[in-house]
């Protein structure tokens, strides 16, 4: 096993530890109970994922006991209704070679399996290998896939057996509301069908199949109708480019019993016509009240629209300038309750709307950040919830205000009264674009002194950090970093750069990003400036650090400007966009694109390696399945011939979103070391 020796600085400190700020346990997959009032969601409390339940009649109560730090995740929790009883997923998602996340090195690598939890004695029943369980409205079974096949178990008789055996990746199961009826996507690379099976006479029946690629079927309440969305083939694009607009996408409703299929919507041209989706189990809702809810960037933001069936309407539920991010329909069947950053850019807060009804704040502006809304059977809403101090945790959210589910979780030493909330600031970019960006203070700031500053850039790119803990995992962990790290005497900027979310279509779309120009330099380079002018930094000792798109970015900023930034920490960084693109899509060759295959590496950091001299810590897991390993082994070569000062912490089958939480432990001590050498010794 890897251990690190933790350095004398980080042990003489007597104040926060790293340990201490990812000591709370990161709740997911929050859900409410459909035949009562309660909820369930799973706690990760230092990489041991296990599940809970509270309600207003129940304490909260862990009831599963998975006592390692293993890497093995439990995802698709789901009440099953009509049994005191959740199912769940333990086990990772495989790579495209078929191997499943095994970062312990087990001579035996861990495979996904469905499990039932019986909430009455906490027993937990392994039912069968596979994944995405779809339980059936009336409880007495679910779906799943296994071998690329959909399969049915029978929780009355526990047996399973095959149900669709159909060309294609087969994916997004969706029941009719009598459970009579299977919708499923048969996604078959550049088109894809909907399918419609039937139990009762074992036959798969495609829906108005097209040349198109349809997707996100819904049932209507009655069960008659089944509406799916359908978006266009388009060629020529790649990965990390601007699309701005595209060939429209559309809204078909098909008729089950006429048989008879419609477009009823259509996007636009121009603005909006790419789809753009939200965090949701369903981005198509058909709400009891016959309108059919959506995703629309009409106006250059993400918003909800209802289409009105009966008379063709369109509505926009959510307007202003503000980005809607996670959605879910309320269990009455009208109420649609989301996140998003209105009237509040760098936090978000819980809505609820109805056709009609003008939107409601259910939490309110402040320091908080809140997102998730679920409503269980009694009509009851919860929701996740942290600060700029607090970690996330589950909230009920009422009428009244908002209250903890589960207080005593908090760890008895969380420091919340010696962090500072972090504040917003907004700078100018290289090329004047006005980007937004937390700073983080130490708890003992002195306004006369001066200080080393750290940058931090998200990964994604496709991410929005917030003035609180954020609402994924890794982030959140990046943001107690950041903490940390001010709270060892840094001043810590977090750059919410171009090409990310939150703030509109054209930011997020931004021209020339990521592999066409890097034009989020501009970001990364006005950050840097923004810092070194400030009275309060020495402008000699300022670093960088990022993940995944952040560690592209920080190895962009120490290639391109290694007078500006003294030293950076690489997390698994993009340094080569070809090789990055080819990993997201296997067909890409560069030899048969070579104009957008040279502005590629124009825009990568190995282009500049001839001027990088600042030192660099880099941290890779070599089973990731996002970035390349090999991405770290060209770098290092790259760099080794440059005769620039380079450490490295490698985590053996560790996969890109660390899975075990001593490697984040062991990432982070290793980068606050690196950066107390490099920044504040000398």
């Amino acid at each position: 096993m890897f251990s690190l020796v933790l350095p004398l600085f980080l042990l003489a400190q007597d104040s926060i530890t790293i340990n201490q700020l990812l000591s709370s346990p990161f709740p997911t997959d929050l859900q409410g109970d459909p035949d009562g009032d309660r909820w369930a969601w799973i706690f990760n409390e230092k990489g041991k994922r296990n599940i809970w339940t509270a309600g207003p009649s129940q304490k909260p109560q862990q009831h599963t006991r998975y006592q390692l730090d293993d890497g093995i995740e439990i995802t698709n929790l789901q009440f099953v209704p009509g049994r005191n009883a959740l199912l769940f997923v333990r086990g990772g998602v495989p790579n495209r070679s078929g191997e499943f996340p095994n970062p312990l090195s087990y001579t035996t690598t861990p495979q996904r399996k469905i499990l039932l939890l019986n909430l009455d004695d906490n027993s937990v029943s392994e039912l069968v290998v596979g994944a995405d369980p779809r339980v059936r409205p009336n409880g007495g079974g679910f779906v799943f896939s296994h071998s690329g096949k959909i399969h049915y178990f029978d929780l009355e008789t526990n047996k399973s057996q095959l149900w669709v055996d159909a060309r294609g990746a087969l994916r997004n199961y969706t029941w009719s509301p009598d459970g009579s009826q299977l919708a499923f996507v048969s996604n078959r690379g550049d088109h894809g069908f909907i399918g419609l099976f039937s139990p009762n006479n074992a036959t798969v029946e495609w829906v108005a199949p097209s040349v198109d690629k349809d997707n996100h079927p819904v049932f209507s309440p009655d069960g008659k109708k089944l509406a799916f969305m359908r978006f266009p083939h388009q060629s020529g694009g790649w990965p990390f480019q601007p699309q701005k607009e595209g060939l429209p996408w559309s809204i078909v409703v098909a008729d089950l019993e006429q048989q008879e299929n419609k477009t009823v919507w259509t996007a636009q041209p121009g603005q909006g016509s790419v789809y753009r989706s939200v965090s949701s189990a369903q981005q198509l809702h058909w709400t009891r009240n016959n309108h059919l809810v959506f995703p629309w960037e009409e106006n250059g933001w993400t918003h909800l629209y209802a289409y009105t069936i009966d008379n063709q309407k369109t509505t926009c539920l959510t307007p202003g300038e503000f980005e809607v991010q996670f959605v879910s329909l309320g269990t009455d069947g009208n109420t649609i309750l989301y996140s998003g950053n209105q009237s509040d850019i760098d936090r978000q807060h819980i809505w609820s709307v109805q056709l009609g009804v003008a939107p409601t704040q259910l939490t309110p502006k402040g320091s908080g950040v809140e997102w998730s809304p679920v409503m269980n059977g009694a009509g009851a809403i919860a929701g996740l919830r942290s600060t700029g101090v607090l970690p996330a945790a589950p909230y009920y959210i009422k009428a009244a205000g908002i209250e903890p589910m589960a207080p005593n979780t908090l760890p008895s030493d969380w420091p919340d009264q010696q962090l500072v909330a972090p504040q917003q600031v907004i700078f100018p970019a290289a090329d004047g674009m006005n980007i937004h960006g937390q700073l983080f203070y130490p708890n003992n700031y002195d306004p006369d002194k001066k200080y080393p500053a750290v940058l931090f850039f998200h990964g994604g790119s496709r991410r929005q950090m917030l003035l609180g803990f954020h609402h994924r995992g890794y982030y959140h962990n990046a943001f107690a970093m950041n903490h940390y790290l001010a709270q060892q005497g840094y001043l810590v900027l977090s750059v919410n750069y171009r090409s990310g979310i939150g703030y509109g279509l054209d930011f997020r779309e931004a021209l020339n990003y990521g592999a066409t120009g890097a034009s989020e330099f501009n970001d990364v380079l006005g950050a840097g400036l923004f810092m070194q002018q400030r009275n309060d930094v020495d402008q000699n000792k300022i670093g960088l650090w990022g993940g995944s798109y952040g560690g592209y970015l920080t190895a962009l900023g120490l290639a391109r400007a290694s007078d500006l930034f003294a030293a950076g920490v690489d997390i698994h960084g993009v340094h080569d966009w070809n090789k990055v693109i080819r990993n997201f899509r296997p067909a890409y060759r560069e030899v048969e694109h070579p104009e957008f295959a040279r502005l590629a590496f124009t825009s990568s950091p190995l282009n500049d390696i001839k001027t990088w001299r600042s030192p660099v810590l880099l941290i890779h897991g070599d089973d990731d399945r996002n970035v390349p390993f090999s991405e770290s082994v060209e770098l290092v070569e790259q760099l080794r011939y440059q005769q620039v000062h380079l450490e490295q912490l490698v985590f053996p089958d560790e996969v890109h979103g660390f899975l075990l939480h001593q490697n984040w432990i062991a990432a982070f001590e290793a980068t606050a070391d690196f950066f107390h050498r490099m920044l504040q010794k000398q």
